[in-house]
């Protein structure tokens, strides 16, 4: 009796003292989440664009901001918080289930702790829900549509990409008033539309009357239809809303719309599209970036290294915005002192402020969309430059163009 009690004592002892083990070795390797995260010794970036496809030249202008940014951000060390960065680009082709699946694959397999991108809001908002079934905070840029931080907003999305509301109160602010008549035309698809309905909306605030919404094919090469329709409602103002290379400038100008009192205007797109533009030198309109509008440090900093970095090459229009979500990654690690819990990144972000080449951008706590400055611009001839320039009137400041809360 005396060895059977002896050896179940010894079994229980035993158990206590593997049970302890086993409680503590959980509590060492298991430690709080930030904790962890702190541990991590590198912070994995993925970035989709549109780097072939219709959208091709603002995937490349997105990715040339975005290595700049980070350059600028970590003063070249490509290191924030004791931690290396690394960045993945995956091209979305500017189709939605190949930007799925890119974005699948960076979740999953390069186990990203961002996601950036991207340059079609299709794309974008295909990509949405995954930041949030993934946990991982993603920054939209350049993608514009209102329903990215309005009707399909999740807590894990920021933008630093200005969306089509505050395009639209720019827009709005250089032509409508009381007795105006305004026609639009934009691409069918949801940067078209959102764009138009949040134009409408401002313009209308202004006493405007919009007498026509006209919507072309994305990939349209012909618009004679689309711009007969425009001349047949005798607006004012065409308004137009456009992005890609397939621009209908040229048969603005081949069907003489302005000759038939209709007067042109729009946002000031990037230096190709300029590029085709001639006939509507004297517009007045508004643009989200031309190099030599923004006048501080950041720009000046991004406007030397990129003509250093591409053969003489000039930032373009959404280069600057690239730049800026990779800024916000840093600074936002910077102010957590390296820990990339989600939770805690999130109300890090919420009313962040940060400097951009477009002065300081902030993003707002209710949709974490990034408030801030717009230019009103005139269209004029400039010696030696090939391509109508985008001239200033005066910024619109962030308070000026800060869009509806729409989510």
């Amino acid at each position: 009796m005396k060895r059977s009690f002896r050896w179940a004592a010894f079994i229980l002892v035993l158990s206590c003292i593997l049970v302890s083990a086993s409680a503590c070795s959980s509590e060492s390797s298991g430690g709080s989440e930030d904790e962890g995260s702190k541990e991590q010794e590198t912070v994995k970036i993925g970035v989709l664009a549109s780097l072939t496809g219709a959208l091709e030249s603002y995937g490349k202008q997105t990715k040339h901001g975005f290595e700049l940014g980070l350059e600028y951000a970590t003063d070249g060390t490509m290191e924030v918080a004791g931690k290396k960065i690394e960045v993945v680009f995956e091209d979305t082709e500017t189709k939605p289930e190949v930007a799925v699946q890119k974005a699948t694959k960076l979740l999953e397999e390069d186990e990203v702790d961002f996601l950036v991108g991207s340059s079609s809001s299709g794309d974008t908002l295909a990509v949405l829900p995954l930041a949030e079934e993934y946990e991982k905070v993603m920054i939209v840029e350049p993608a514009v549509a209102d329903s990215i931080t309005g009707s399909e907003f999740n807590p894990y999305i920021f933008r630093t990409a200005r969306n089509s509301s505050q395009d639209a109160v720019a827009g709005a602010a250089a032509i409508a008033k009381d007795g105006v008549k305004i026609a639009t035309l934009a691409p069918d698809y949801s940067f078209g539309r959102d764009g138009v309905a949040a134009f409408k909306e401002a313009a209308e605030k202004l006493g405007a009357e919009v007498v026509l919404e006209e919507y072309a094919d994305p990939a349209a090469t012909d618009f004679t239809s689309n711009i007969q329709k425009v001349i047949d409602s005798k607006p004012d103002y065409l308004f137009v809303i456009w992005a890609g290379a397939n621009s209908p400038w040229n048969q603005i100008a081949d069907m003489k719309v302005q000759e038939k009192g209709i007067k042109i205007s729009t946002g000031a797109p990037d230096i190709a599209a300029l590029s085709t533009m001639e006939p509507l030198v004297g517009m007045e309109g508004f643009t989200v970036y031309y190099h030599e509008l923004p006048d501080n440090e950041v720009n000046d900093w991004l406007v030397k290294e990129h003509k250093k970095k591409f053969d003489g090459e000039v930032p373009d229009l959404f280069t600057p915005g690239g730049m800026s979500s990779a800024i916000s990654i840093v600074e936002a690690i910077k102010k957590t002192e390296g820990v990339l819990d989600s939770d805690k990144l999130i109300k890090t972000m919420e009313g962040m402020s940060f400097e951009t080449p477009k002065g300081t951008m902030t993003f707002r706590e209710e949709d974490h969309q990034a408030l801030q400055t717009l230019y009103a611009i005139k269209l004029e001839k400039k010696e030696g430059v090939p391509y109508p320039v985008p001239v200033l009137i005066r910024e619109l400041s962030p308070e000026e163009t800060a869009p509806p809360i729409r989510n």
